[in-house]
């Protein structure tokens, strides 16, 4: 089943939209799947749709409301892609990623408290991966996921806080994150008992999207075999 439900921004005042979908019988754990700069499109929603058909309880909040609530794009179509990038900026600008970890927050204690669901992990994309180390770093999430997450090399300051295991998949050729930002991820973060970083030789950035030109079916395969491991291991 599906739907789309309010969540009670931590301010205790706003409220902000989020995909739900959830399995069949007692959900095994709880996912949140955080959108690339598309916002919650038919790609997160088809990933939270894959979740919930793996036992999970997923949840893809809207992490751009403040700015345009409810904004779907598609990374093909160029107009549209353009469009994002423009969201990103104002996201950038108005210092998004710290209102997104209280969204995120705000997403965990709602799946603590109101479904009783005590694991919680997270997986992003591209922003959302960005999103998905600094959840590991900042909150208590009970395991993190990061596909081709940006800036991450510029935030490895907070490593040292991340208590609970973090998986980074990481493209060699992204041509958004380069090869002084990877290595600088890998000498950052592979000493850290909690986190292991996978690299995919010659893959680009969004290479596992559900679907469109950025998509390498056999990238993605690998990568979300991965994903579904860990959180099989670290949400059990």
């Amino acid at each position: 089943m599906t739907e789309t439900i309010a969540i009670s921004a931590l301010n205790g005042t706003d409220t902000f939209s989020a995909y739900v979908a959830r399995p069949e019988g007692t959900p095994r754990a709880a996912i949140i799947v955080i959108q690339e700069i598309f916002g919650v499109n038919p790609g997160i929603r088809a990933k939270c749709d894959s979740w919930a058909q793996q036992g999970y309880l997923s949840v893809a909040p809207d992490l751009f409301w403040r700015m345009k609530p409810g904004v779907t794009l598609d990374p093909d179509v160029e107009d549209e892609l353009q469009e994002a990038f423009g969201h990103f900026q104002a996201y950038a600008d108005r210092q998004g990623s710290t209102e997104s970890m209280e969204d995120i927050e705000a997403v965990i204690h709602w799946i603590r408290r109101e479904e009783g669901i005590a694991k919680v992990g997270c997986v992003g994309y591209c922003l959302g991966g960005m999103l998905a180390y600094l959840a590991a770093c900042r909150t208590d999430i009970s395991a993190s996921v990061g596909y081709y997450g940006v800036s991450i090399d510029q935030m490895l300051g907070e490593s040292h806080a991340i208590a609970n295991p973090l998986m980074l998949h990481v493209p060699t050729a992204d041509h958004f994150v380069g090869p002084e930002a990877q290595a600088a991820m890998h000498a950052g973060l592979d000493p850290h008992p909690k986190v292991t970083l996978h690299d995919y030789p010659g893959l680009d950035h969004g290479f596992a999207t559900e679907s469109g030109n950025r998509r390498n079916d056999a990238g993605a395969r690998l990568a979300d075999s991965r994903t579904a491991d860990f959180f099989a291991q670290h949400l059990a």
